[in-house]
């Protein structure tokens, strides 16, 4: 019998390379996004990640996107590489380990959907879900943000349904919104992967890979899950008809060093040599 895992994954910049409220915006033809992120996220008013949910529901000139715009969205998405190919190697199963892959992401679900379509089922993608107004065909109430403790709900309610351990839970993400789900998973003894630099996720995140191949996840989970060696990991993307060119592995250490002279310290003398 196949041991099996639960392994899921935001969307944004994790398996894509573009925020969704970023290619919203270009559709919409506005530039203030990055600036009205940056208000919500000062004022604390939404969980990091939902500001395009809030954004949507109460921006005069968000409000009138319709489900239509969003699916256009989710089309213009831009995907890492072997994306689909990531999600037929983890429902294939390796190694006597099998993987149910579900996507949680803040983005509204639209934009999932119509990204991943073909790739990854709709009932294994998570977002964030609208009422949609019957008449004007804006978005009339928020019924779901799969944002911050909203992926930690999703986790434990897909965890459940699948009758899967709390160590043989798998998250990847990329920013601040999956902080509060890694936190979770970690607590729980399963495995959690930063695919960004971010400080706040890489302190978190029990592995670290930067890519801009979707498949590149799975070199630590066959590391640290399925107990696999360089060789035995090359020779996988091989019969993929893939060739891992470059495998850097860096420690890094992230300090910030001031004058103590700016806090009153007296430098110490340093004998010479």
């Amino acid at each position: 019998m196949k041991k099996h895992y639960l392994l899921a994954s935001d969307f944004d910049q994790t398996l894509s390379f573009n925020d969704s409220g970023i290619v919203l915006s270009e559709v919409l033809g506005s530039s203030g996004f990055r600036e009205k992120v940056a208000g919500l996220a000062r004022l604390n008013l939404v969980q990091q990640g939902a500001e395009l949910a809030y954004l949507l529901r109460h921006d005069p000139e968000y409000r009138r996107v319709t489900r239509a715009d969003l699916l256009e969205v989710g089309r213009r998405v831009r995907l890492k590489r072997n994306v689909r190919l990531l999600a037929r190697m983890l429902e294939q199963g390796i190694d006597g380990h099998r993987f149910d892959f579900y996507v949680i992401s803040a983005a509204p679900e639209e934009v999932v959907f119509a990204a991943l379509e073909g790739i990854v089922p709709s009932d294994h993608v998570i977002g964030t879900r609208f009422q949609w107004d019957a008449q004007s065909g804006e978005v009339d109430s928020i019924i779901r943000v799969a944002a911050g403790y909203g992926k930690v709900a999703a986790v434990e309610a897909l965890r459940a349904q699948l009758a899967v351990p709390r160590d043989q839970v798998v998250y990847v993400g990329d920013g601040q919104s999956d902080i509060p789900v890694m936190l979770h998973v970690n607590r729980g003894d399963g495995f959690t992967i930063a695919a960004s630099e971010a400080r706040e996720v890489a302190h978190i995140a029990k592995r670290t890979v930067i890519s801009d191949d979707a498949l590149s996840v799975l070199v630590p989970i066959l590391e640290e899950i399925v107990a696999w060696g360089p060789v035995q990991i090359r020779a996988l993307f091989e019969r993929q008809g893939l060739v891992i060119q470059e495998w850097d592995r860096v420690r890094t250490d992230w300090l910030t060093i001031r004058d103590g002279a700016e806090d009153g310290v007296t430098p110490a003398s340093v004998p010479p040599g």
